[in-house]
């Protein structure tokens, strides 16, 4: 599935926890342009119900989510 998704940027939020994961994604993604897309990875289990309220409270769209090894992959397209 990520292999369909070009990425613009990535974040890398490994070791983090809430809300940092969250802020440097905001952060990120208000530093691209609309349509591109960040890839955000990070550890913290939280995350899942976090980036799916946030997406929708921003009004960004998450394209894809995958989970492995204790790590959260978000592909996140910048709408707003």
């Amino acid at each position: 599935m990520s292999s369909d998704i070009k990425v613009d940027q990535m974040l890398d939020a490994k070791g983090l926890s809430c809300p940092l994961p969250i802020l440097k994604t905001k952060k990120a993604v208000e530093a691209l342009s609309k349509g591109q897309v960040l890839k955000v990875e990070t550890t913290d289990p939280g995350s899942k119900n976090d980036m799916a309220s946030w997406a929708k409270r921003t009004g960004n769209e998450i394209l894809g989510t995958e989970e492995s090894s204790g790590t959260f992959t978000y592909y996140i397209k910048k709408t707003a």
